[in-house]
């Protein structure tokens, strides 16, 4: 549920948060970042208690990749995908089917700023960039407790800062272009999401969680790598494009066009030396 609004602008990545460019956005992170997911979701389950059987909710699932990687993890599970958005649960339901999971996955539209969703019971919860959207993260937690089984996980998710892909001497004679771009953002976020950056472990402890755990996975990948990267690396800086409208100068947006113009010979999707770069942390605690 990784939805963020632009201003409408009209300029390279004004549709940037279109439902099929989030959609395509979350399946390209999901292909080039696979390992990654694996690992997360790897690490989800040597934290689980064992049980006969699991039922699980991916609050915030996008288009399903964790969804299905959850499913896949924990045989015979029963997965809940549970996301504000039906052409996003549209994409879990038909993903679900081509892989002959539609049996144990299911979907709930529900916007968790609202009334809260009737989830329960679960055993596992798992939350991927999506609590730091919500209004009140400490009301939803505090209705994740109620909903998980004594014993149960709740796992959350987040980005340190966005990926990075760029070499540090881009930038037309200004190296440092990502760097710039980033701290932009950072500004802007601090004031539009502010619970981005929370420290989740403390919140999962004050709505009652224990035995919580915190490991931060890291992003090194480097050329060749595959055709993918260029699509998401786009994607990214797309939306970053749009985002910095009007707080980056005039010579950084026209870098940042010339990187995103699918045509041009600057773009992303021909550039051999994109690299991904980054962080992200998950918080797992236990209902005692």
């Amino acid at each position: 549920m990784d939805h963020h609004h632009h201003s409408g602008a009209h300029h390279p990545g004004a549709d940037a948060d279109s439902a099929d460019t989030l959609a395509e956005l979350a399946e390209l992170d999901a292909e080039v970042l696979h390992g990654y997911l694996s690992g997360a979701i790897a690490w989800v389950r040597s934290h689980a208690a064992d049980r006969p059987r699991y039922r699980i909710v991916d609050l915030g699932s996008g288009t399903g990749t964790a969804a299905v990687a959850l499913a896949q993890r924990f045989p015979g599970a029963e997965v809940l995908a549970v996301d504000l958005s039906a052409e996003m649960l549209a994409r879990v339901q038909a993903k679900a089917a081509d892989l002959g999971l539609d049996g144990r996955i299911s979907i709930l539209q529900a916007d968790l700023d609202g009334p809260w969703p009737a989830i329960g019971p679960a055993d596992v919860v798992w939350a991927s960039k999506s609590l730091h959207h919500l209004a009140d993260p400490d009301r939803a937690l505090r209705e994740v407790y109620a909903s998980i089984r004594p014993g149960g996980l709740v796992a959350v998710a987040e980005m340190n800062s966005l990926p990075r892909f760029l070499p540090d001497d881009i930038g037309l004679g200004r190296p440092g272009l990502e760097a710039r771009c980033h701290a932009a953002a950072a500004e802007l976020n601090a004031h539009r999401l502010p619970h981005l950056g929370a420290d989740w472990g403390q919140l999962l402890a004050q709505a009652g969680f224990t035995a919580i755990a915190e490991r931060t996975f890291s992003i090194d990948l480097d050329p060749p790598l595959p055709p993918a990267t260029g699509r998401y690396a786009r994607l990214v800086l797309q939306r970053t494009r749009a985002q910095l409208d009007g707080t980056l100068d005039a010579e950084d947006l026209a870098t940042l066009d010339a990187l995103v113009d699918g045509d041009g010979p600057a773009s992303v999707l021909h550039r051999h030396d994109l690299a991904v770069r980054g962080t992200r942390t998950i918080w797992a605690g236990r209902r005692p």
